[in-house]
């Protein structure tokens, strides 16, 4: 199985390790003064060698590659809307990622992966090649809610066959691989913590292609997944916590990057958090969250897993005021022992929990269990040796892997082992670990690809990557994510129960189906689950059963203030046409009739932008809006310009693909200048405006 392959070359293992891709990379790409010393030549002859002169000034960072292999093979694509090629892409510097979404270092590369989509928006393309490690992640429907999850904007192939990967060559997660403009392998790169490297690289691989001609650098659109996302009071709720004195439940709202609290007769008692993205600290208002997942409650003190800041945030329930415990805010890119509170770098955070005034933190980006004695200053490394693996033993030498859920049983606490499937239980007087459900101490890490939906008893179960644990009366409670079920676990025999769940991904609720759920929290004979990729919290009566939605009266998703629209800016070069004449009190059209490059058509997908302004004063908007497609025509409405007769500016962004539907898009910005007549009267209501994109 390439899995297990890949799992033995796994680059997490040996962290920041960098494969072949840049043995043959010149990183000090030198600057060729052409010619420098050599005697002046006549200007004429000059000027034909100014365009061979810019490419000589820089050298190709990788010559003489091969043609890279095709991206067909896939089960299908997402994030688009449709299949894209290699020829699509040609012009356009790639970037492939080889990713499962169930794994957390594949999660770290996401930030990377963004900020160099950002920093090179026209001149990088970021494609997502997903080879999935578990079973449910070949699900083309999983992965459309991951990207939703993870706010993923490029395009991705569900690679369930692992097709690509076998293409290319690729034996870790994640993996990137790199094509320049002209189609050509460049090499690849295993691991994460990279994204100075990269930018690097890229810089001297774009302006290279830059001077020669061969990079393109027209816009480029896709249709993103995330339009399709409702908007829903909960958005991919993580972790759960019940205060049953208080009769309160703690939601993480993750993607809403929030905390709610809820009363248990679903009335909404409080939002904490304004919703955007930040580590703000303050009152609920204004104090910002990214992705939070676990919490812990101490007295009045609410602790939370601010997983994706790599944080730990404490809030006063009473002042209602949140705070920063630990960690800096930067993901820890080594393997730390810990320290000073504030002065330690923490790798994703996950859950929470307290025994006798120590916290314990769920570290699923070490695999570790760390821990923080509470009042003192210090944060560190509890159980967990940081190899990824299930191995019992004592505490220092004991592994883990992406611990993502932990209970309290007196001195014994319980964590859930999300990538080896496994549920594990760490004696805190004997200062030792085992393991009570799921495969260990298996050699060359195999327990990690022993995974399945079997009831059983200890290492004869299987679970599917299961993200949520929960103790009561000497039984446990597992959310066993991807097989979409809830499972129980006797402390006695360890033996595992289907408790509720038919292991199909849906939302019905007799019989009970469950969409990945992930955290669990217990009041009575209420069970809360957090069924995450439903958007819901549903309530399970443990009298009989039976299925609920538990929802909070009141809450709504949060108003956060509308993002400028940096996709919409002025061409450069400026189109003048001949006089127009409109009616002077009717409203008309303007329509573009664009003659594309072979094989392309006008998108209707993708957004027709325009302003019209007036010359004289370009602050003045007589109209901007969205236009739309019809046919090989861009039709825009405007209103009348009753008898203001003058220049106008008239600025124009569509889109085209290939035959109009392919998966990538580009994006065209025209800028005209239009001198306009007005004349009551008239009958021209229509302007037509050419536009040769032909050579493009």
């Amino acid at each position: 199985m390439p899995g297990k392959q890949a799992f033995l070359n796994r680059i997490y293992l040996i962290p920041f390790v960098i494969a072949s891709f840049f043995l043959s990379l010149d990183l000090s790409v030198s600057l060729v003064l052409a010619d420098e010393k050599s005697p002046a030549k006549d200007t004429k002859q000059s000027e034909k060698n100014v365009k061979q002169d810019n490419v000589l000034a820089v050298k190709n960072p990788f010559p003489n590659r091969p043609k890279a292999p095709s991206l067909d093979g896939g089960k299908e694509w997402l994030n688009t809307s449709g299949e894209i090629t290699l020829k699509d892409l040609r012009g356009k510097v790639v970037l492939i990622d080889f990713w499962t979404y169930c794994c957390i270092n594949c999660m770290h590369v996401l930030p990377d992966l963004a900020y160099l989509e950002k920093k090179y928006p026209n001149e990088l393309v970021v494609i997502g090649c997903h080879s999935a490690k578990f079973d449910n992640e070949k699900e083309t429907d999983n992965i459309r809610r991951a990207i939703q999850r993870y706010e993923i904007k490029h395009p991705v192939i569900n690679d369930a066959n692992m097709t690509v990967w076998r293409k290319y060559g690729v034996r870790a997660w994640p993996s990137m691989v790199l094509i320049d403009p002209e189609g050509n392998y460049c090499g690849h790169l295993s691991g994460e913590g990279n994204r100075e490297l990269l930018d690097k690289v890229l810089e001297r691989v774009i302006a290279y292609h830059r001077a020669k001609g061969t990079l393109d650098e027209t816009p480029v659109h896709f249709e993103l997944e995330s339009n399709k996302l409702k908007k829903t009071p909960l958005k991919f709720p993580g972790k759960l916590l019940a205060d049953a004195p208080n009769q309160r439940l703690f939601i993480s709202d993750s993607n809403h990057n929030r905390i709610v609290i809820a009363s248990l007769d679903g009335k909404l008692i409080d939002v904490i958090g304004s919703g955007q993205i930040g580590k703000k600290d303050g009152d609920y208002k204004t104090a910002s969250f990214d992705h939070p997942q676990g919490m812990a409650l101490v007295g009045n003190t609410l602790y939370v897993a601010d997983t994706e800041n790599h944080l730990i945030r404490a809030i006063d329930l009473n002042k209602k005021q949140v705070t920063t415990l630990a960690g800096t805010g930067e993901q820890a890119r080594y393997r730390s022992a810990g320290g000073k509170l504030k002065e330690s770098a923490l790798n994703s955070p996950w859950a929470l929990a307290e025994i006798n005034g120590v916290l314990y933190i769920c570290m699923a980006g070490p695999h570790q269990i760390w821990s923080h004695k509470l009042g003192t200053d210090e944060i560190g490394v509890y159980a967990g040796s940081g190899r990824e693996d299930i191995t019992n033993g004592p505490l220092e030498t004991s592994a883990f892997a992406q611990t993502s859920d932990i209970t309290v049983d007196g001195d014994v606490f319980y964590v859930v082992d999300s990538e080896g499937s496994a549920v594990r239980k760490v004696d805190t007087k004997n200062k030792k670990v085992t393991t009570i459900a799921g495969t260990s101490d298996l050699e060359r890490g195999r327990a990690l690809f022993e995974f399945g939906d079997i009831d059983g008893i200890g290492e004869k179960s299987r679970l599917q990557h299961p993200l949520g644990v929960l103790f009561d009366k000497g039984r446990l409670f597992v959310a066993d994510t991807y097989n979409h079920k809830l499972k129980t676990i006797d402390l006695k025999t360890n033996e595992v129960k289907t408790l509720l769940g038919t292991g199909k991904d849906g939302d019905a609720l007799n019989p009970a189906q469950f969409s990945e759920p992930s955290g669990l929290a217990l009041v009575g004979n209420r069970l809360f689950v957090a069924d995450t990729n439903n958007h819901r919290i549903c309530e399970v009566n443990l009298n009989d059963n039976k299925v609920t939605e538990f929802k909070v009266q009141g809450l709504t998703p949060p108003s956060l203030p509308k993002k400028s629209d940096d996709s919409f800016s002025p061409a450069k070069n400026t189109i003048a046409v001949s006089a127009q004449t409109v009616d002077a009190k009717s409203p008309f059209k303007i329509s573009v009739s664009p003659k594309l490059p072979t094989e392309f058509k006008l998108s209707p997908l993708a957004p027709v932008k325009f302003s019209f302004t007036s010359d004289a004063d370009p602050k003045k908007t007589i109209a901007r809006g969205k236009g739309v497609v019809k046919g090989n025509q861009v039709v825009l409405e405007l209103p009348a310009l009753t008898s203001q007769s003058g220049t106008y500016l008239l600025n124009l962004r569509f889109g085209y693909c290939r035959d109009g539907v392919g998966g990538l898009c580009k994006q065209h910005s025209a800028h005209w200048k239009i001198p306009i007549e007005t004349a009551a009267g008239n009958k021209t209501s229509e302007i037509s405006l050419p536009l040769d994109l032909s050579q493009d």
